[in-house]
């Protein structure tokens, strides 16, 4: 078996639809269908940024509907059910912020905010699992946790989000937020007194991604294990309990989504391949090709749409 596995589209049908057919894939009036002995996987954050968003949820969910597909859920489509969810006080889980409105303005345009369409997607995105573990691979949007899954695991019905599971997760500060915002964002660890960091969107942040597939992160200087430029060479400090005992402990290769690279395709470990290039902000969507024959992970079997 060939897993065709797909990375962040972000609203660009266009991209996905060129790499579909790069990869051989064909239209039989339902959905699209792979190869002979190929499976495809999607790694989540269908929503968001680009002009395309019905187009792609149309083309991933008539695939899954007609079993040609697996998917995970992505963070921006936990982000939209939580922008859509009010807790017991009324408010919204995820807050209409002018930088949360700006994030999902392309969503919310094309399906109207609380509109039927609206509320129809929500409740396609609860079918979405948040990871995928077959006995070959696992698939999970940012970062594979036992520890944030074993906090999770009870709240949900076959690793989906259910309307209760919304609530927990959606309260700050929690064991359950931390552990959703792990699985779906990636661990951040608090920067060293006195540096900050401006993310993507020009938000100056206090906390970066860790990365954490790194052998022995919690004691690499900070410019080898976090995603922030110009950082100096010091050390993490005040690592939770938690953080201080993380480590990969799969055998099984992982593969993840999220993390917005760019240049030349290369996998992150022995182990760990990370498979958004930036789709979503003029990057190429992009595929890796995990044959379960063949399991030793290589750069070679990355595939990319170049318009």
């Amino acid at each position: 078996m060939i897993y065709d596995i797909i990375g962040d589209i972000h609203g660009h049908a266009d991209k996905l639809t060129g790499l579909l057919d790069k990869l051989g894939y064909i239209h039989n009036g339902k959905s699209y269908i792979a190869p002979h002995g190929h499976q495809a996987i999607f790694m989540g954050d269908f929503i968001d940024r680009g002009n395309q968003q019905l187009a792609t949820l149309q083309i991933v969910f008539d695939m899954i509907d007609n079993n040609k597909a697996l998917a995970v859920m992505g963070n921006h489509e936990y982000n939209a059910i939580c922008y859509a969810t009010q807790n017991d006080n009324g408010k919204y889980l995820r807050p209409h912020t002018d930088n949360n409105n700006f994030q999902h303005k392309a969503f919310v345009d094309e399906v109207g905010f609380d509109s039927p369409l609206h509320h129809h997607w929500i409740q396609r995105f609860y079918e979405l699992p948040l990871w995928i573990e077959l006995d070959e691979l696992i698939c999970i949007h940012a970062c594979y946790d036992k520890y944030s899954i074993q906090i999770l695991t009870p709240l949900l019905h076959n690793n989906k989000l259910t309307p209760n599971a919304i609530q927990l997760t959606g309260k700050r500060n929690t064991k359950p937020y931390y552990a959703i915002e792990h699985l779906l964002k990636g661990i951040e660890s608090p920067l060293p007194t006195g540096l900050t960091m401006t993310d993507k969107t020009g938000m100056v942040r206090t906390q970066a991604r860790v990365k954490w597939w790194m052998d022995d992160w919690q004691n690499k200087s900070i410019d080898k294990t976090l995603f922030a430029n110009d950082l100096p060479e010091i050390y993490l400090n005040d690592l939770s309990d938690e953080l201080l005992a993380f480590s990969v402990t799969t055998k099984k290769p992982i593969f993840i989504g999220h993390y917005w690279l760019h240049d030349k395709p290369t996998i992150l470990s022995d182990k760990v391949v990370c498979i958004d290039y930036s789709a979503g902000r003029g990057g190429h969507l992009t595929a890796y090709q995990f044959d379960t024959n063949n399991p030793i992970l290589d750069d070679d079997n990355f595939v990319q749409f170049v318009e």
